[in-house]
């Protein structure tokens, strides 16, 4: 198993997944073959058939967690293994498409007021007004922020794609807040270390 884990994460590194993602893409694939005691590159699609049934029906996964271990295990196969697999006869289990709970304009304020201090009232303006992620927040610097064009930069987002979201004046404002404006240029400039 050494190798073919080898040879999975080289793969896995060479398409630049996120870590998180490569810990658990190696790690549904160990856990398939300890199910069945047996390397997983001696297994095959019937066995990928069992497995999933039991995800869902034995370990009652969640649909959108069996699906994780799905992928996982087509990467395997066809990336790591070079396999061709029908992949109808290995479908993604179907998910219930749910709306998301939408806090009112009443409740994110009370919640943003409800923040113990400056860094805590910053990072939930930040998370709320840029629909930022958390890690993405984690990582924002000063030279992120553009008060001149009113965006912020996000560097290595999802996918370690960088985007840009809009800067509202209210948050520019918490922002400069936290991290005073230098009198010399448009710039944000940091006083608390985030």
């Amino acid at each position: 198993m050494t190798r073919l884990r080898e040879v999975m994460l080289e793969e896995l590194q060479r398409r630049n997944f996120a870590q998180s993602t490569v810990q658990y893409y190696l790690k549904a694939v160990e856990d398939f073959a300890v199910h069945f005691g047996k390397p997983p590159d001696q297994l095959n699609t019937d066995h990928l058939r069992q497995y999933q049934v039991y995800l869902l029906n034995e370990r009652k996964l969640q649909p959108r967690t069996a699906r994780l271990h799905v992928s996982a295990l087509r990467f395997f196969f066809i990336k790591t293994l070079k396999r061709r697999l029908p992949l109808d006869d290995i479908p993604y289990p179907k998910a219930p498409r749910r709306l998301p709970i939408i806090l009112t304009v009443e409740e994110v304020a009370r919640l943003i007021d409800s923040a113990r201090n400056l860094l805590d009232r910053t990072m939930l303006m930040v998370l709320y007004s840029t629909g930022m992620r958390n890690r993405e927040m984690r990582y924002l610097q000063v030279k992120d922020i553009d008060s001149k064009s009113m965006l912020i930069h996000i560097q290595y987002g999802k996918g370690g794609r960088d985007r840009y979201v809009p800067l509202s004046s209210t948050l520019l404002e918490t922002l400069r807040e936290y991290w005073p404006l230098d009198e010399t240029e448009d710039l944000v400039v940091p006083r608390h270390h985030p």
